[in-house]
């Protein structure tokens, strides 16, 4: 038969009660809590009655349980958490039951949000802390966020739920039974992903959990792998946040199309977009390119790699740089547009072209710029402005045109 307790009243106090219970003895007790006291006044809550015909075991001052049922309550009567343990051990000394199998339900407000599991646990006597090991699973009935680890511990004061050592979470809807899927998650399911840690600090309020230490995160759509040090996942939200220097892989067909690293991120798993700041460093497989920036917008659908602060594009083949104050790259359609104080440096010739705007088409290498052109060689030493060209800096073959209507041609063949 289940028995049923309740940790309103300090272990110690329940203890001295069940001191006189005897080996496999029946018997019946209660448990009330402590008056809560206040200004306006003062509330009693007491404790549901323990069933009947339960038989305990007495060891050396330590009580034994089988087939038992924990409980906790808050102030107002809400439940806050409900354990049921295969066996749970009453030790008098250090005021917790030591409980094997657990099995329950945390509470937030009275609602069940998360359900756990584990090989064993303790519980305190204040009922305001609980710690499970070995095996541990915790799942998100709101969300599907599912989380395993070797130890749980769940403060719900603080509406926080950690999981420690080798900590692996994932997203999807298979982690809940088709009556507890929200109607939310039934019409704009969530992006499947898997994180790992080696801590993981759950917000069930906020359904944020942050990752620290040996961090990876590996989304599905977009195919993204994640390394870094901090880590947070919101949820609800769709987004992965961080202020670590991380390191990202994009795949396509099991190749890596993409590789990036910055010092701060926010991954919107919903809309495919990637906000990066500082020391941003984009590299592109096909076409060849390397990007730097401190502020880039990557948005994965549209394969477009954007920024508003300077940016510098380096071809890794024809070793031709650019840069600009501002610039987007479109990587499907191989084209870079740079705009104020652009500079273009072909470095096998050194030849320079500066210009107000300018539009790179990467696979043949033409340029066409404008505003304030200025183009420059050194073999042989050559210099003209104007206010468009257009060219291959490689072969030093560029055309500048004036804008009053005079055109000036200059052809360099080396």
């Amino acid at each position: 038969m289940s028995r049923k307790s309740n940790f309103a009243v300090p272990l110690g106090q329940k203890l001295k009660k069940m001191a006189k219970v005897k080996r496999f003895v029946a018997f019946t007790f209660a448990f009330f809590s402590i008056g809560l006291l206040s200004a306006c006044n003062t509330q009693t809550y007491t404790s549901r009655k323990i069933e009947q015909d339960t038989s305990a075991t007495e060891i050396e001052g330590s009580l034994i349980f089988n087939n038992i049922t924990l409980d906790h309550a808050d102030q107002k009567g809400r439940p806050v958490w409900q354990v049921k343990a295969k066996r749970a051990i009453y030790t008098k000394d250090k005021k917790l039951a030591r409980i094997e199998q657990p099995t329950g339900d945390l509470f937030q407000d009275g609602e069940k949000i998360l359900k756990v599991s584990a090989k064993s646990g303790e519980v305190r006597e204040d009922g305001e802390k609980i710690l499970l090991r070995g095996e541990i699973s915790a799942t998100d009935l709101r969300n599907g966020a599912n989380f395993k680890g070797d130890e749980l511990e769940w403060r719900p004061q603080e509406d926080l739920l950690i999981v420690r050592n080798n900590l692996k979470g994932n997203l999807v809807r298979s982690n809940l039974k088709d009556n507890l899927v929200p109607q939310n998650l039934k019409t704009n399911p969530p992006e499947q992903i898997q994180v790992s840690a080696k801590e993981g600090r759950y917000l069930s309020r906020k359904q944020q959990l942050e990752l620290l230490t040996q961090v990876t995160a590996i989304s599905k759509r977009p195919n993204l792998h994640m390394k870094t040090e901090r880590l947070v996942w919101h949820i609800k939200e769709q987004k992965l946040t961080g202020n670590k220097r991380i390191q990202m892989e994009r795949y396509k067909d099991k190749q890596v199309t993409e590789r990036v690293e910055a010092d701060q991120s926010e991954v919107n798993l919903k809309t495919k977009i990637t906000k990066l700041k500082q020391n941003v460093q984009l590299t592109s497989v096909e076409p060849p390119l390397l990007m730097s920036s401190n502020l880039t917008v990557w948005d994965l659908n549209k394969e477009t790699v954007v920024s508003d602060q300077p940016i510098k594009i380096l071809h890794q083949q024809e070793k031709v740089t650019l840069t600009g104050n501002q610039g987007q790259v479109d990587l499907e359609r191989e084209v870079a547009n740079l705009t104020g104080g652009v500079q273009s440096i072909g470095s096998r010739n050194q030849a320079k072209l500066y210009a107000n705007r300018l539009k790179w088409e990467i696979p043949t290498q033409n340029l066409q710029a404008s505003g304030n052109v200025i183009y420059q060689q050194t073999d042989p030493v050559f210099s003209t402005k104007g206010e468009t060209a257009v060219g291959r800096l490689e072969d030093k073959s560029i055309v500048v045109s004036s804008g009053v209507g005079e055109r000036v041609v200059t052809e360099i063949i080396p």
